[in-house]
């Protein structure tokens, strides 16, 4: 009862507008306060100084550094050329690149909204030009950021893996199969608006062999990185945290001395905005954990995993259950906090249950960063109406199609477990 009460005070706080990191931990800090606590003071900051003293947490700062990098590196371009290429003769053309370019970015940005509000200033203006509606732009634009976070590296996973003492390792594999189906999904639902609306290809036919290969060669350097990502995960040549490491060095690389269009300016223009970004996020990460603690204290995962066992006697309808609840609270909180808040209380429940951890985190992580482009208050579409100048309700009607090719997929994974896990498990074993 306490715990939910400390939940209530943390949303509560958040709804007036305090920060996220200082509303957990102010109500994180009440508990230790109270007459009837049990614990001395000095156990909250111990808890928050232990958060700190992890080795994996090290790959979120180097991730999004990584992501900065990439963006003033000349990459970005190269995968568009390459995207334009590849999905350019598709009807919705413009559209279409959009979702490739996505799934492109996605082993190189690892953040939704960053990857929405680049995308809305290159091809916002491009698509309205071409007679695409704003709130269909805005919400493609926006939605098109969801493969982003589910192919790996993925800061959402990470953070998952970190709380939930998940391999991260497992999950960048695992999240490889979810992010190529939410791009076909996604281009298969933007084809059927666009044959409705007569929204035109940006080529007049398939590309060539020897224009596909001059695309792959530009963006070669690019393409290369996830692909080391995971070859050196897998074979044991470093870990997530050191392969974030590796990711700085390269994007240093490619962009210094192989593009050339890394220059010292924009170096330290990343430098500047990883350090806010990094900074935002840890905050939050060391006051949840004296968060944690305390749910761990009050044995709340232990009851909830016997509550749940007793109601339910099928993984599917646990799953089904919890996602529910997951999709709606996503529509409502921001994902960070809802990894933060949730997943320590989570994933023993769906352990005791029997279902796989990394399974369930794609599934969670995948609603959590859809409920970011949902109103009433997702992150997301409030970045790329802001951009755009387009209205919430023409956002909202016009992503119908989009948000139930997403629900789509996530039924899909929810029913079918072996379409998260085969990889993974091919991989590194079961």
């Amino acid at each position: 009862m306490t715990s939910f009460v400390l939940l209530c005070i943390a949303l509560g706080f958040m709804a007036i507008g305090m920060p996220v990191g200082f509303a957990i931990g102010v109500a994180s800090l009440s508990y230790f306060l109270l007459p009837a606590t049990i614990m001395p003071d000095i156990t909250a900051v111990q808890r928050i100084v232990a958060a700190s003293q992890s080795f994996p947490l090290l790959a979120v700062p180097l991730f999004i550094l990584v992501g900065h990098l990439m963006n003033g590196s000349g990459i970005t371009p190269r995968m568009m050329v390459l995207a334009t290429t590849l999905a350019g003769w598709m009807r919705g053309g413009l559209a279409q690149v959009s979702l490739l370019l996505s799934a492109l970015m996605g082993g190189i940005s690892g953040s939704a909204v960053a990857d929405a509000a680049m995308q809305s200033r290159i091809l916002g203006g491009p698509m309205m030009k071409e007679g695409y509606s704003p709130g269909f732009t805005g919400a493609l634009l926006s939605i098109g950021g969801l493969i982003t976070a589910t192919i790996p590296p993925s800061l959402g996973l990470i953070l998952y893996g970190f709380l939930g003492e998940v391999s991260i390792g497992r999950l960048f594999i695992a999240g490889i199969v979810p992010g190529v189906l939410l791009t076909i999904a996604l281009m298969i639902a933007t084809a059927w608006v666009s044959k409705a609306r007569d929204y035109k290809p940006v080529n007049d036919r398939l590309p060539t062999f020897a224009e596909v290969v001059a695309a792959v060669k530009t963006s070669f350097w690019a393409i290369l990185f996830p692909v080391w990502l995971i070859v050196g995960i897998r074979f044991g040549l470093f870990t997530p945290s050191e392969a974030g490491a590796f990711a700085v060095a390269y994007a240093v690389i490619v962009g210094g001395l192989i593009y050339r269009e890394l220059t010292w300016a924009a170096m330290v223009e990343a430098l500047l905005l990883s350090v806010r970004d990094i900074g935002m996020i840890m905050i939050i990460i060391l006051l949840s954990g004296a968060f944690g603690y305390v749910i761990t204290f009050e044995r709340v995962p232990s009851t909830l995993a016997e509550l749940a066992l007793g109601l339910f006697s099928s993984q599917t309808a646990l799953l089904f259950t919890i996602s529910g609840f997951l999709l709606v609270f996503g529509m409502l909180v921001e994902a960070t906090v809802i990894v933060m808040l949730l997943t320590p209380i989570l994933v023993p429940v769906i352990t005791a249950a029997g279902i796989d951890p990394v399974h369930f985190g794609l599934v969670m992580m995948t609603l959590v960063t859809f409920g970011g482009m949902t109103p009433p208050v997702g992150v997301s579409m409030f970045t790329v109406c802001g951009i755009l100048k387009c209205s919430y309700k023409d956002y909202t009607v016009e992503a119908i199609p989009l948000f139930a090719a997403v629900l789509a997929v996530v039924i899909i994974m929810i029913l079918f477990p072996d379409v998260v896990m085969f990889l993974p498990d091919a991989m590194m074993g079961g």
